[in-house]
């Protein structure tokens, strides 16, 4: 998506945070064992609304086993859906969160994260005081007394992101079972499955993945367990999932917390990406936010850290699709979406320097080393990765315009175009479509990575689908994730599927299709 708009859906510009610190005792607990905790807050704030995302670490020396969390607002902040990672209910101006099954077990100097949704209006204060199994919060490690848990689990079984071990590297996936997302390959200007049939990609983003570990809150926005899957493929006709990625997070840089960076965050990926694939769903892994200081024209932040768009790749997105393809190597059904949304043409003096810098990395206006698109398709291709690769263009993915004029070189043939689209992009008519589109359309597949509007409504994407449905051209909307959908299109209310207005123009459009 858009720097701009990104910023309003992430909500990586209104992040919150607010710790407490807190003694309880654990039902269970050794009676000589003491246990104390804080509980992290934070929110993703879009002015009517807000995400929650709490995490309980447990700083004692004994697990807790069975957990619940109190605490209290002081405005109108009101529940919206379930949550996830717990079982969240509201009296008052009180919220309850009592563990879910797999995770009632907090491990000394371990710890538990959940999160819902919450609707207000006016002032959005941070609650100051939190309990955990009725003990407030005092500040310092206390002997353990019995106090009633909500729901204790004897046997939790851990979920995708609470265990994560190291991906692994060096060696080829494992061929996906039958009934997984199909192998993919380029024939001509097609993306085919290994019987030769064309598949034209009908899917969502799924956001989250590449901020919430950056900003030390976890490694999903929202649930990603089975239920959360079976949501998705009730939208009939979704075929395939964007899955965003974060470099410093995958690379495992010191600016992230470690429990979210390295082998954590790769696990955790590669855990989902599994899932999707094995649930017949194409992923799609995409490189979204990447390391490089820029201050310049449309700069999104002054940090080198990868935590917001950058102009172009910078020297660290070499490492870091060699260890992508790596981990994905041998697995056709995973496709490579190798730069979210460049924008050089805002850093460079010309339209021509711009395209220059894009493909061979040749970038005067760009503080920092870039990697340009030839340097990165060489880099996925010498870990003998075949994996389809997508290259998305100029201002921010939206302008094909000599895309085919620059085109890398790729010795497996297996090279597409990506191309994103909002109501507020420049190229958004149809007229514009026919001739910066068409053309790359005519020569390699071309996958309409992001598609959205800004004003809650799908009479925009309404009109980019039918186009895009006479050229049998793929396309994904932006985003599944409950955030306002009249400030950063969002297509979802709740998990369980529930569209919002511009939701229920791309879930009731597919399922028109078949």
């Amino acid at each position: 998506m858009s720097l701009r708009t990104t910023a309003l859906a992430t909500g990586a510009a209104l992040a919150v945070a607010a710790a407490a610190t807190l003694s309880f005792s654990g039902a269970g607990a050794a009676s000589a064992a003491t246990t104390a905790c804080t509980v992290d807050y934070a929110v993703n704030d879009w002015g009517s609304g807000f995400t929650a995302n709490v995490k309980i670490n447990n700083l004692g020396t004994a697990a807790i086993n069975g957990w619940t969390l109190t605490y209290g607002y002081t405005g109108n902040q009101t529940l919206s859906g379930t949550g996830w990672n717990g079982t969240w209910s509201q009296s008052g101006k009180n919220v309850t969160v009592v563990n879910a099954a797999y995770n009632g077990t907090i491990a000394a100097g371990g710890s538990v994260s959940a999160g819902a949704n919450f609707a207000y209006s006016g002032s959005n204060a941070a609650p100051t005081a939190f309990a955990v199994n009725g003990a407030a919060c005092t500040g310092a490690p206390v002997s353990p007394t019995p106090s009633p848990s909500g729901s204790v689990s004897t046997s939790p079984s851990p979920s995708a992101s609470a265990s994560p071990s190291p991906s692994p590297s060096g060696s080829a996936t494992t061929p996906p079972p039958s009934g997984a997302a199909p192998a993919l390959h380029v024939a001509g200007n097609s993306l085919v499955n290994d019987a030769g049939s064309q598949v034209v990609l009908h899917g969502i983003n799924r956001s989250g993945t590449e901020f919430m570990c950056v900003q030390g809150y976890g490694f999903f926005d929202g649930p990603t367990d089975a239920a959360a899957i079976a949501a998705i493929k009730s939208w009939k006709g979704v075929n395939a999932v964007r899955i965003p990625l974060n470099e410093d997070c995958w690379i495992g840089t010191s600016n992230v917390k470690p429990e979210y960076a390295g082998a954590n965050y790769r696990a955790a990926i590669k855990t989902w990406v599994d899932a999707v694939r094995t649930a017949g769903l194409t992923p799609i892994v995409e490189m979204h936010w990447s390391r490089g200081q820029y201050t310049g024209n449309s700069s999104g932040c002054a940090d080198t850290n990868a935590t917001c768009q950058k102009p172009m790749p910078g020297a660290d997105a070499v490492p870091f699709w060699s260890s992508v393809a790596d981990t994905f190597k041998g697995d056709d059904a995973v496709v490579f979406d190798l730069f979210n949304e460049p924008y050089p043409d805002r850093a460079e003096s010309s339209l021509t320097q711009a395209w220059l810098c894009w493909r061979d990395g040749s970038c005067p206006g760009i503080p920092y080393q870039v990697s340009g698109m030839q340097k990165l398709v060489d880099t996925v291709r010498a870990t003998g990765a075949k994996n389809v690769i997508l290259l998305g263009g100029l201002a921010y993915s939206n302008d094909l315009g000599q895309w085919a004029a620059h085109k890398p070189t790729d010795p497996t043939g297996n090279l597409g175009a990506a191309f994103h689209v909002y109501n507020f992009n420049t190229c958004s008519s149809v007229s514009c479509f026919d001739s910066t589109l068409s053309p790359v359309a005519a020569q390699v597949p071309l996958v309409l990575g992001e598609i959205g509007e800004n004003d809650c409504a799908h009479g925009f994407i309404d009109q980019v689908m039918a186009w895009a449905d006479a050229k049998k051209l793929s396309y994904l909307g932006w985003t599944w994730n409950t955030w306002n959908c009249g400030s950063g299109p969002s297509l979802i209310s709740s998990y369980d599927g529930t569209p919002t207005s511009f939701g229920a123009g791309l879930k009731d459009h597919l399922a028109a299709i078949g």
